[in-house]
């Protein structure tokens, strides 16, 4: 039986988290898996933890893992990621953007790849966030290559295992980049699969954020320049090796 760990990370997500949480366990119970299901409460003020907290019980294999102070989304979901027992990874934000139905169509292609991102086939953000989204896209295809058309989309899978290769780093918004191109740089296989993105109906977003923009673009470059360090430090390890072949 395949085993998941379901990330749900939450920041001040008070109006939403209850429902993402009877959400993600309807979708769960009708899947044949070993799952349990994480919720990260990132340092909220308001009472997203205590309402997560007061769940547990009534939703069945449910964990709350406390981030204090916030320590940021990529943060919320390392927190997460660490805690996760599983074989698989599954995460997906507690906004409620997303049909957690289609968990089964990322599940559809564990057999076939390492890494399963969504991308959002319609995008139902306000204009300058797909601007934003867009530029944002773009530089990252430039530096690393093609991995997906949407980055950041919230929902994907991958297998913990690949925890164990890549390090990630960042606390903000660079953590999925740093996921996706550290995995394919070692060979793992990426694929992409569409979802369908709901408009926020409750709470406010805080990714379109002028710092927490700018942030992103400084882990970046760094970034670029730490994976590059790591791949030549990998095979610096590997060639002593296979001089004894």
């Amino acid at each position: 039986m395949v085993s998941l760990s379901f990330v749900i990370p939450a920041y001040n997500e008070e109006p939403n988290v209850a429902e993402a949480l009877r959400r993600a366990s309807s979708v769960l119970q009708t899947l044949d898996l070993d799952y349990e299901i994480i919720l990260v409460n990132d340092g909220s003020r308001d009472r997203t933890g205590e309402i997560a907290r007061s769940m547990i019980g009534v939703i069945p294999n449910l964990r709350v893992v406390e981030n204090d102070p916030n320590r940021g989304y990529g943060g919320a979901l390392k927190a997460g990621f660490y805690a996760a027992i599983k074989d698989w990874i599954a995460f997906a934000p507690s906004d409620n953007q997303f049909d957690f139905v289609q968990l089964s169509d990322l599940m559809a292609f564990s057999n076939r790849a390492d890494i399963v991102t969504g991308y959002r086939a319609n995008d139902a953000d306000p204009f300058m966030r797909r601007v934003n989204r867009w530029g944002w896209n773009l530089v990252v295809q430039i530096l690393f290559g093609y991995m997906t058309r949407d980055i950041d989309c919230g929902f994907k899978l991958f297998r913990r295992e690949i925890l164990e290769l890549v390090t990630l780093n960042s606390d903000g918004a660079m953590v999925d980049t740093e996921l996706l191109a550290g995995a394919k740089a070692r060979g793992y296989k990426i694929v992409e699969v569409p979802l369908k993105h709901l408009p926020r109906t409750a709470g406010s977003s805080t990714g379109a954020n002028v710092k927490v923009i700018l942030r992103a673009f400084r882990d970046l470059v760094r970034f670029r320049f730490r994976l590059w360090r790591e791949l030549n430090d990998e095979k610096k390890k590997i060639k002593p090796a296979s001089l004894h072949q």
